[in-house]
């Protein structure tokens, strides 16, 4: 005959001093939620409780987003995208002042007016159509 036996659940128990130490690891920036996972044998999903439950400045309902290094390698190339284009046109706009004082000069000067004058009366064209 087989005994009584029931199967023992392999749940751990960590205390609040250890719970608190991680979360004082990761907002101290010393170690990621993947780092101290293996650091610790600590499940993913845990630590981020522990982090939403004891923290000073992450909320419940707010997600926590850690950056990779390909995120981070992608953020800044990104960031020299942006200055590039920055540059681009800063180049153009300096282009356009450039052209618009040559263009008052031209009309100051040798009385010629290259923008366009709306002083002048619209075309009457082919005449009128009716609208359906």
């Amino acid at each position: 005959m087989k005994a009584n036996v029931r199967s023992i659940r392999k749940q751990r128990k960590y205390s609040i001093e250890f719970k608190k130490r991680i979360v004082a690891d990761f907002e101290s920036g010393k170690f990621s939620v993947p780092q101290l996972e293996k650091l610790h044998g600590v499940a993913n999903p845990t630590i981020y409780g522990w982090i939403y439950k004891f923290s000073t400045f992450n909320e419940q309902g707010f997600r926590i987003i850690e950056m990779k290094d390909s995120s981070n390698q992608k953020m800044k190339e990104l960031e020299a995208r942006v200055k590039e284009l920055e540059r681009t046109v800063g180049r153009k706009q300096i282009m356009i002042d450039y052209l618009e004082k040559m263009m008052e000069i031209a009309k100051d000067e040798l009385d010629i007016d290259i923008k366009k004058n709306f002083g002048t009366p619209q075309s009457t064209g082919s005449g009128k159509t009716n609208k359906k």
